[in-house]
């Protein structure tokens, strides 16, 4: 089969299974096919040719996955020698001209990895606060364009406390941007539970960006963590955070995982079943690992495409999922075509486009 027609195939499938408002009947002909187009363009919820074409002209996309790099921050990075080219070539220019071309109004900036988990703790402490402040002055000096996801010095307990409580009272960031994995402890490490419990507490958003663990460095020394550990890392989180209790302890905290959730929606059947495999696994989640994972958002950077979407609308709701670029790294315009392409139709594509972030951050009606 051609990949044209493969192609056609799925979206023909994805119209008939979302929407019901066309006939596979083959008695049915070609006049029915051209009702049931007729029809869609009526019915709530179903793709039509020009979702698509809307999507691509909206102008008013949050989105929750863009990078950025202050100049005291690179040339931190530029000590210790982790300052690819992306980042040393990165501008405050680069990144308005990449919003302005993908319709993107405002962007919720975060650090990438490795924040400030290169240096000591005293270091950490004074990069993560000059960083949060550099982002949040970004804010004001263009308002409606960038809100932010606060990055901690996760080196000690009350490091990250005292500048969780700085960053979301004093610099009003939008939320807290967390690596995956620090060292070897994932996000349901006891060690976490603190933050993770005075998050919950203040009912914030809580945004992870995959690192590369300890446990997996130069596993295949020719092929770079992003393609395989990154997507790895967030699941193992995502598990952790699942099976340590934290989801559960946690209701009010929420959560945001990068690229779909990695490899997670392959893998939900294997988290599904573990507390049958080991009964004591049950007790720390008492409402089912499917209420945790289908209550989480996942965004769409480096997904907009069959493969992840196919799998991710299977396990979550349309609700769930957010609009993320991972600008500088990949364009916010790759993003918009791949979802204007996949079939969505245009209340989903207005939700994954905008209204589900402003769900989770309210202030952005404005």
């Amino acid at each position: 089969m051609s990949m044209l027609n493969a192609k056609h195939n799925e979206t023909s499938h994805r119209l008939t299974a979302a929407c019901a408002c066309t006939d596979a009947s083959p008695r049915r002909g070609f006049l029915s096919g051209l009702m049931a187009l007729g029809a869609s363009a009526m019915v709530p919820g179903c793709a039509t040719p020009d979702s698509g074409a809307a999507f691509a002209a909206m102008r008013n996309r949050i989105d929750t996955h863009h990078h950025l790099f202050s100049p005291a921050y690179v040339a931190e990075l530029n000590k210790v020698n982790q300052a690819p080219p992306i980042v040393k070539n990165w501008s405050l220019a680069k990144t308005m001209d990449d919003m302005d071309k993908a319709g993107v109004a405002t962007s919720i900036l975060s650090v990438t990895t490795p924040q400030v988990s290169f240096t000591d703790a005293a270091n950490a402490r004074r990069i993560a606060r000059e960083s949060n402040e550099w982002v949040a002055q970004l804010g004001k000096d263009h308002p409606g364009r960038f809100g932010s996801f606060a990055m901690l010095p996760m080196h000690d307990t009350d490091s990250a406390l005292r500048e969780l409580e700085y960053a979301l009272d004093v610099l009003k960031a939008d939320g807290i941007g967390l690596l995956t994995s620090y060292g070897d402890k994932w996000l349901g490490h006891a060690a976490f539970a603190p933050v993770m419990d005075e998050l919950n507490r203040r009912k914030a958003v809580l945004y992870t960006h995959p690192t590369l663990a300890n446990c997996c460095r130069n596993l295949l020394p020719d092929v770079q963590p992003t393609v395989i550990e990154y997507g790895t890392d967030t699941t193992r989180t995502i598990t952790d955070i699942v099976f340590s209790g934290t989801a559960e302890r946690c209701p009010d905290l929420r959560f945001i995982f990068s690229h779909a959730g990695g490899t997670l929606p392959f893998l939900t059947e294997r988290l599904v079943k573990a507390p049958v495999i080991e009964p004591r696994l049950a007790a720390r989640v008492p409402k089912g690992v499917l209420h945790e994972l289908k209550r989480f958002y996942y965004d769409t950077a480096w997904a907009a495409h069959p493969m992840a979407l196919a799998s991710l609308t299977k396990l979550v709701d349309v609700s769930q999922i957010l609009f993320g670029s991972d600008y500088p790294y990949r364009t916010g315009a790759d993003h918009v075509k791949g979802l204007a392409e996949y079939g969505f139709s245009a209340a989903e594509l207005q939700a994954i486009g905008r209204d589900n972030a402003l769900r989770l951050l309210p202030r952005w009606k404005a």
